[in-house]
C-alpha cells in the first residue's frame, strides 16, 4: 500500500479541495484527515460515523478538596498561574495548566491528583468516496501529534481489512507537530501553493521539512492564472530542487460553488474534473 500526504506551508492554500479531488478519482482508497486541530474534509465528504472513540492523552492536575488543607502552597509554586483561589478554595484551571506536576510534587497533604485527560475524539466514518478515519481535538488541547500517529495507525488497519491500495491524507497546514508525525511512513507528500511571494516561500518552508525526513514530494500550484510570472518563478524553484510539478489548478468559481454544495470540485465541474484527472495521473507516477 502506498501513502499520499497531501501538505501545504499554511491554510487556505486549497489542500482540502486537492484532497477532495483526489478522494473522488481515486480507487481502492483509504482516507484520513490528519488535521486535527481544524479538520474540514468531513464537509467535503459528508461522512457516516460507525464508529466512536474518545482519545486520552497527556495529563493534568485535579485537587482533591475533601483531601486539601488550604496551606496554599501550589498557589504559591505554580509558574502558570494554573491555580486559582476564590471563596476559600484552591482549584486548578485546566485551560493554564502545563502538566509540570509541582502542585503534585509539592502539596504536603499529598492532595492533588495527576490524571489522564480526554483530549478529542476520534471516528471511523464511511463516505462516497470510500473510508474515512478522522478525528477532533479539542480547544486548547494538546498532543496532535500523538493524535495524528494514531488516526495513521488506524487507517492502516483499516486498509488492510478492506485491502486498500493507497491511503490518502489530507495533512494538517504548515510545518508543526502534526505535519511532522504525519510525515511518517509516507510515501509521497503533495505541496499545494499559490503563486504569490509567501506561497513561494511556504513552500520552501515545507518542502524543507520534508527533505530533512527524506519523504519524496511533488508540487501542485493552485490558482495559478492569477499570478502567472510567480508561477513560473515556483516552476524554476521546483526545477531546481528537483519537485516534479504535478499539474497547475486554475483559478475557478467551480471551487466556491463546490464547496457550497459540499462536493469536490471534481463531481460539481467537468472542467476541473479534467485538470484534475492529469494531475492525480501525474501524482500516482511518482509512486
Amino acid at each position: 500500500m502506498h501513502e499520499i500526504l497531501v501538505i501545504s506551508g499554511k491554510g487556505g492554500a486549497g489542500k482540502t479541495t486537492v484532497t477532495g479531488a483526489f478522494a473522488h478519482l481515486s480507487e481502492n482508497t483509504i482516507l484520513c484527515d490528519l488535521d486535527v486541530d481544524a479538520p474540514d474534509f468531513h464537509l467535503i465528504s459528508q461522512p457516516e460515523q460507525y464508529q466512536h472513540h474518545e482519545f486520552w492523552s497527556g495529563y493534568e492536575a485535579k485537587i482533591r478538596q475533601e483531601d486539601c488543607t488550604q496551606c496554599g502552597e501550589c498557589f504559591e509554586r505554580c509558574r502558570f498561574d494554573a491555580i486559582t483561589h476564590e471563596n476559600g478554595t484552591f482549584a486548578v484551571d485546566p485551560m493554564k495548566c502545563e502538566g509540570c506536576k509541582v502542585c503534585v510534587a509539592l502539596c504536603p497533604a499529598e492532595a492533588v491528583d495527576f490524571t489522564l485527560k480526554n483530549c478529542g475524539e476520534w471516528y471511523r466514518s464511511e463516505t462516497r468516496f470510500g473510508h474515512l478515519v478522522h478525528a477532533q481535538l479539542y480547544p486548547g488541547e494538546e498532543n496532535s501529534g500523538r493524535l495524528v500517529a494514531l488516526l495513521k495507525d488506524e487507517a492502516r488497519k483499516t486498509a488492510r481489512e478492506h485491502g486498500h491500495d493507497i491511503l490518502l491524507a489530507d495533512g494538517a497546514p504548515g510545518i508543526g507537530c502534526p505535519v511532522i508525525s504525519s510525515l511518517s511512513g509516507t510515501d509521497l507528500a503533495v505541496f499545494v501553493t499559490e503563486p504569490t511571494p509567501s506561497g513561494l516561500h511556504d513552500l520552501e518552508r515545507v518542502a524543507a521539512l520534508c527533505d530533512h525526513f527524506r519523504v519524496k514530494g511533488c508540487v501542485v500550484i493552485n490558482k495559478y492564472d492569477l499570478n502567472t510570472d510567480m508561477t513560473e518563478k515556483i516552476e524554476s524553484f521546483c526545477a531546481q530542487q528537483g519537485y516534479p510539478v504535478a499539474g497547475r489548478v486554475p483559478h475557478a468559481d467551480a471551487v466556491t460553488a463546490a464547496m457550497v454544495e459540499r462536493k469536490a470540485v471534481t463531481e460539481f465541474d467537468s472542467t476541473m474534473y479534467a485538470a484534475f484527472d492529469g494531475i492525480w495521473k501525474n501524482v500516482l507516477s511518482q509512486l
